[in-house]
């Protein structure tokens, strides 16, 4: 039995909660930490979690020898900082995206990893979903041909509100805005689609968030070493939420949510509807499985798995380190208003935080603050 401990009891820790207690013979919470008590306490009561402790101190509930796996649940600006902690200590970790606050940190993470031999995991649970593996499946099929140009929309809407939570909407605390908070999901499925690109162009700005420091919409522009096109835009105004990827190829348009469109040409090169090739990749899409386990639940199974057994793990650090790393791309390029390679060299400014931070606009101050929120409202909007 795999002893876990819940490092931050905001509203992502439910999420992680429901996806541990899939697995009842195979793990179980033994400690929940937060530096508000009560609200460890409401969290353990809400999920019935009655064999778990409360700790205001996270190393408390860390060195607990019962304790194999480390949840991380916190604030982005100390994931480092804990996810060290309990490598150090011997346990294995499953963090919260982002991974860290910057690429340094992202280092000092995986070299604590390498160091212990434990395992480290960063959620990207949208990679254990059936829409996301059976595109993912299908362009490594190649039927519908070689992609030109890709389309990735990560529209969200928040309040005003959203930022008066105390460590949302500061560079220092939160990181960032929507690109690294928001669309690191749609950033980890594009890098793992279709890897990691050579080029960025951004802009970022913030439309409607008055009680942030930080970007309510970017938009990027990738270039890849093959000469195609992908287009990255992050929002937090866009009503509805309406999320997509849309994959241009050769021959086909596809796309998450699943939609197939494919042309042939006529003599005078207008389109026709190829209704020969729609059938192949409809096919092909409903001959792949569906997942066994969905979102948090996948991820956690494959974490539980690569401890028992020694499985790999599907994303594990230097997966997670990829996104941070395209994302300061973007807001490299942002900043600074010139295309951007990558990968990022350890002596760019935007490697570690100390020396990024001061670069990055304040598009407002922060002029209010509450410790808590309740989180029994939470919603997560059209996911793709």
């Amino acid at each position: 039995m795999i002893g876990v401990a819940i490092v931050g009891t905001g509203a992502i820790a439910g999420v992680h909660v429901d996806a541990y207690q899939q697995f009842p013979d195979r793990c179980e919470i033994r400690a929940l930490s937060d530096i508000t008590s009560a609200k460890a306490e409401r969290l353990a009561k809400e999920k019935n979690l009655e064999s778990a402790k409360v700790y205001a101190d996270f190393r408390e509930a860390i060195d607990r020898p019962e304790i194999d796996l480390v949840s991380i649940c916190v604030p982005p600006s100390v994931h480092a900082e804990v996810a060290v902690y309990a490598l150090n200590a011997g346990k294995h970790v499953l963090v919260e995206k982002p991974m860290a606050s910057s690429l340094e940190q992202c280092d000092a993470m995986l070299a604590a990893a390498e160091r212990t031999g434990r395992r480290l995991s960063v959620v990207a649970q949208n990679r254990f979903k059936t829409p996301m593996v059976r595109m993912k499946r299908i362009l490594e099929d190649r039927r519908a041909g070689r992609i030109f140009h890709v389309t990735v929309n990560s529209y969200w809407w928040r309040g005003q509100s959203y930022y008066d939570l105390w460590w949302r909407g500061t560079w220092q605390q939160e990181v960032g805005g929507c690109t690294i908070n928001h669309a690191v999901h749609h950033a980890d499925l594009l890098l793992w689609m279709m890897g990691l690109p050579e080029k960025v162009i951004a802009y970022f700005a913030n439309l409607n968030h008055l009680n942030s420091e930080t970007e309510d919409f970017s938009t990027a522009v990738l270039v890849y070493p093959n000469g195609f096109v992908a287009q990255l835009t992050a929002s937090l105004v866009h009503h509805g939420e309406e999320q997509e990827m849309v994959f241009q190829a050769e021959k086909a348009r596809i796309s998450i949510p699943w939609k197939i469109c494919a042309s042939t040409e006529l003599d005078n090169g207008f389109p026709q509807q190829d209704a020969e090739t729609e059938r192949i990749l409809q096919e092909l899409y409903e001959s792949i499985p569906p997942c066994r386990h969905d979102g948090h639940a996948g991820q956690v199974e494959n974490v539980l798995t690569s401890i028992a057994f020694g499985d790999d793990l599907v994303v594990d650090g230097l997966v997670g380190r990829r996104t941070v790393e395209l994302i300061m791309g973007i807001y490299k390029a942002a900043q600074s208003g010139s295309a951007v390679s990558l990968p990022l060299s350890k002596r760019d400014p935007f490697y570690r935080t100390e020396t990024m931070l001061p670069l990055m606009p304040r598009f407002h101050r922060k002029t209010r603050s509450r410790d808590d929120f309740d989180t029994s409202t939470i919603t997560l909007g059209r996911q793709v």
